[in-house]
């Protein structure tokens, strides 16, 4: 996963909270501005599934994830 360390601004939100709050959001299909509190604010989700789609993270997710189920056969 990306890590914050040596950006400017604030460290980012914990991982696993945001991606928990994306599939959340994709899985319901609720609007950005109605996911739950509990994910943290909406802003910050849109955010990160915004930039792992640019710089190509979900890809990279996406393939280790299928190496890793090949191997496992």
């Amino acid at each position: 996963m990306p890590s914050s360390d040596g950006q400017r601004g604030r460290p980012f939100r914990d991982h696993r909270q945001v991606i928990e709050g994306i599939v959340y959001r994709l899985r319901t299909g609720v609007a950005w501005r109605d996911l739950p509190e509990s994910f943290g604010p909406w802003q910050t989700i849109w955010k990160r599934h915004k930039r792992f789609s640019t710089d190509g993270t979900w890809d990279k997710i996406h393939a280790r994830l299928v190496a890793e189920a090949d191997a496992a056969g």
